[in-house]
């Protein structure tokens, strides 16, 4: 028996689909919850990581092992409140130290409604999701019989189920405006952000370039972004499966083209969907601030913040146009290589680009080192590009911070926006 489970201590028990049951002490809300077991690698920022709207209908497991160490305080929140469904820890600290902590971690799941266990072997869950993949869970305070706890995850919806973004979306139209520089005026650009979960930190990304936002709700189409005559459109973040969020992709296929778009996380899948291609489930995602992605455009490694289950099928796009892409030579040997793993290209540091039905070519811009998953593209004959990764962190390394200024760059008409040195516009 763990050592935290004291007579006094309040049990909770977590159960996995596979049957997997650990017992463990209670540092949330009193109750139950059902969700998708993910684990995110990030030694720091669990504030934004408990309140980013993407982990809806998640189950959160940090693998670091001590968590809660600096508190909680109002201006790391990237939401109004938590929407995750759950949280995860080996040691939950109850008595943080810092001069920014406005309450606890526990106190603060508690007062929020947030249930959550620490004392279990997180290094255990943590592997049975790297071997088996992304699995079902629940943690409850109330029915601490692991194998009828885990006999009723087996009988739970998937995420894919349920359309999460609606939940977390804004619910009406709302303007920020940007930051200005005195030092360096900069003429304002008017974007319209469709908002699928957007965190607080991309908003403050996207107006500290210089941009006045106008946040709309997900499900808002084309021709009523259109009517605010923006410079440019962005598409957020966001929670569940992109498959069962149809209305983003529609109106970004309605706008390619016509006007700017820059996507990331969810609305870079919806951008890829929009453009024909298909969005598979990875085993067991990418969560966490210490993913390495190449730029195949300039050569360099950006570490960075990733937050996602799903991913694009870069063939799904188009045939592959061997003239850009490196000659018929090294087509020969795509053809015959693992076309699941772009670490092909980025070993000979070439942005391979497909062509599409409706919207020409298309060019891979980044691709994941741990496993060549995609994770930039950019049409070359529309304006539109997107990331899979988070740019603004929160939390997380800020090394592709300079995405924003590429979307400024792009709504300005510059025809090589993407050529920026990852160094260029780094906070630190």
């Amino acid at each position: 028996m763990n050592s935290l489970l004291t007579e006094d201590a309040p049990r909770a028990c977590i159960a996995l689909e596979d049957g997997t049951a650990l017992m463990g002490v209670s540092v949330g809300a009193v109750g139950e919850t059902f969700g998708e077991l993910v684990f995110n690698t990030s030694l720091s920022g669990y504030q934004e990581v408990i309140t980013d709207p993407s982990y809806a209908g998640q189950v959160v497991l940090f693998t670091y092992p001590q968590i809660g160490n600096y508190g909680v305080s109002s201006a790391a929140m990237q939401a109004q409140a938590p929407a995750l469904a759950g949280v995860v820890v080996r040691d939950m600290c109850a008595t943080p130290n810092n001069w920014q902590s406005e309450e606890s971690l526990p106190d603060y799941l508690a007062r929020t409604g947030v249930v959550a266990i620490e004392g279990v072997d997180t290094r255990q869950l943590t592997l049975a999701v790297r071997d088996a993949g992304t699995m079902r869970c629940a943690i409850s305070t109330t029915d601490l019989d692991g194998a009828h706890l885990a006999a009723r995850v087996r009988e739970s919806p998937s995420i894919s189920s349920h359309n999460w973004v609606a939940d977390v979306s804004c619910t009406a139209p709302y303007d920020v405006a940007a930051t200005v520089d005195i030092d360096h005026p900069r003429r304002r650009l008017h974007v319209v952000a469709l908002d699928c979960g957007e965190k607080r930190g991309i908003l403050h990304g996207l107006v500290d370039a210089g941009m006045d936002v106008t946040v709309v709700p997900w499900d808002t189409p084309a021709e009523k972004v259109l009517a605010y005559e923006p410079d440019g459109v962005f598409l957020s973040n966001g929670p569940g499966d992109p498959r069962e969020v149809g209305q983003p992709a529609e109106c970004a296929a309605n706008l390619i083209g016509r006007v700017p778009l820059f996507g990331i996380c969810l609305g870079h899948q919806m951008i890829c969907q929009a453009a024909g291609a298909t969005i598979d489930k990875l085993p067991y995602g990418h969560h966490g601030g210490n993913q390495p992605v190449m730029n195949l455009l300039s050569g360099m490694v950006e570490v960075t913040a990733q937050n996602h289950n799903y991913g694009l099928d870069l063939m799904s796009l188009g045939d592959l146009v061997a003239a850009e892409s490196g000659g018929d030579d090294v087509a020969a040997e795509w053809a015959e290589a693992d076309t699941s793993d772009l670490r092909f290209w980025s070993e000979r540091r070439i942005a391979p680009v497909v062509t599409t039905r409706r919207f020409g070519r298309i060019c891979l811009t980044h691709v994941n080192l741990n496993d060549g998953t995609p994770e930039g593209i950019q049409f070359l004959d529309q304006p539109c590009f997107s990331v899979q990764y988070h740019p603004e962190a929160s939390p997380g390394p800020h090394d592709a911070v300079y995405l924003f200024e590429a979307f400024r760059r792009l709504m300005e008409g510059d025809p090589d926006y993407l050529a920026i040195d990852v160094r260029e516009g780094r906070r630190f």
